[in-house]
């Protein structure tokens, strides 16, 4: 399978808005529109953030990606994190997302973009073992804490 992605330009919002909220009602997300309006524009007019891949035509994308960025001390410079994916379910399974998420981290790699993490809920083993597929790994020693603010 041959995935073509491109980078969303601010063009691209209302086919990224229309993806994640399939997204988040496939999930079972609860996400307030405004707030996903919000997120998209902050995202698509400042890259320094993060950046949207769209996936397939850009007519009628099957899919995006989105990456956020954070500095890192230990690794001197910039880290992403798959945020959040998506493919249509009539397209799934087809090699797709390890294309995509190949492609992704070598621009990123190309970019200066140090490494790139995902978080993945250990109730999901699917996403667990796609994302190892792909070649994320458990980092020893290493869990991930977080403080809602």
């Amino acid at each position: 399978m041959s995935a073509s992605i491109f980078l969303a330009t601010p063009e691209d919002k209302d086919r990224i808005l229309s993806l994640m909220e399939r997204c988040h009602d496939e999930t079972g997300q609860r996400s307030d529109p405004d707030l996903r309006d919000l997120t998209v524009s902050t995202l698509l007019e400042d890259n320094h953030h993060g950046a949207i891949w769209l996936i397939g035509p850009q007519r009628a994308p099957l899919g995006y990606v989105v990456v956020t960025f954070c500095w890192s001390v230990a690794r001197a410079g910039l880290e992403g994190w798959v945020d959040e994916t998506f493919i249509r379910p009539s397209v799934r399974n087809r090699g797709i997302g390890t294309e995509v998420l190949h492609a992704v981290a070598v621009a990123l790699g190309q970019g200066g973009v140090r490494a790139l993490h995902a978080r993945v809920p250990k109730t999901n083993p699917g996403m667990i073992k796609f994302c190892e597929k792909v070649g994320f790994k458990a980092q020893d020693g290493t869990l991930l804490l977080t403080d809602p603010l």
